[in-house]
């Protein structure tokens, strides 16, 4: 069972949490995500399993989120899980402000995460650090923001604001919540966030663990291909069983061995294909040649 689940992930559980239960599900240990989602949020959390765990690190980075930003309020963890350490009315906010702001953050920005995150600082989480009252820096990081729209704009004491969001990898949304708020004069908070695609994958497609186990149970459950996760690849299809051997076997091959979906001279990462099945991923490179190099080989 080589393959990917479009998991849609509900409120309350870490993906960790989810990782566990599939695996309890589908009585494997070889179960990977595509990308932590935190606990209060829900949508799309992109699982492998098998030798698709293989792949994880090739998948497309592209995310898009759905977020409701509170205005008014900063809490310890930046979303509404944490402890609230400011409470303002804003009753003068109004959305031309926040249009007025908004370009600022679309493009490649430098980003402080949460304090409460996983990253890493001297071989300890972030999260871990802050739930033991330590007081380090958090590093900041280039994350690219391609686009946010807004979508609502709710009045009030403390407004909201619904965005529409999608970025590359490693973008935190509760950071944007915080320094949105920042920005404008005031505080901003995380209250709502739904990953509606991810890694190639989107929320319309997706199921839930509940979906899942009831399709284990009716014997009706299928993981998606591996090659579904690799769509964004151009494709090197392996035409001969001395190309397949010898791909199994880690071996380098000449391109011309191959039938390719792509320019020639290109080089870079590629989905290798068989006549009926995905072989993994490999890296088109030049030397002397231009040479195909298993990377990730699906045996």
């Amino acid at each position: 069972m080589d393959g990917f689940i479009n998991l849609k992930k509900l409120p309350d559980w870490t993906s960790h949490d989810c990782v566990a239960k599939i695996r309890r599900i589908l009585q494997t240990k070889k179960v990977g995500h595509g990308g932590t989602l935190d606990p209060a949020a829900v949508g799309v959390l992109p699982i492998a399993i098998g030798k698709a765990t293989r792949l994880l690190q090739y998948l497309p980075e592209g995310k898009a989120y759905r977020a409701v930003i509170r205005f008014g309020v900063q809490t310890t963890t930046d979303d509404l899980e944490g402890d609230i350490v400011y409470s303002e009315p804003v009753t003068d906010l109004t959305i031309a402000q926040i249009q007025a702001v908004i370009p600022e953050f679309i493009g490649e920005i430098i980003q402080t995460p949460p304090m409460y995150s996983a990253i890493q600082v001297n071989g300890q989480r972030l999260y871990k650090l802050a739930r033991a009252g330590e007081v380090v820096e958090v590093p900041t990081r280039q994350v690219k923001i391609d686009s946010i729209d807004l979508l609502n704009w709710t009045l009030g004491d403390f407004p909201e604001v619904e965005v529409q969001i999608t970025c590359g990898g490693g973008t935190y949304i509760r950071s944007i919540a915080r320094d949105l708020g920042d920005r404008l004069g005031t505080k901003g908070v995380l209250a709502f966030l739904e990953r509606n695609a991810s890694c190639g994958f989107q929320l319309a497609d997706s199921l839930t663990l509940e979906e899942l186990e009831q399709q284990q149970q009716a014997g009706t459950f299928t993981p998606m291909l591996p090659e579904r996760g690799l769509a964004h690849l151009p494709t090197a299809t392996l035409t001969t069983a001395e190309s397949v051997k010898a791909w199994s076997q880690g071996k380098r091959l000449p391109l011309d061995e191959l039938t390719l979906t792509f320019p020639s001279g290109s080089i870079g990462y590629v989905k290798v294909m068989g006549v009926e099945r995905c072989w993994g991923i490999g890296e088109i490179q030049s030397n002397l040649q231009h040479i195909l190099v298993p990377k990730a080989v699906l045996l």
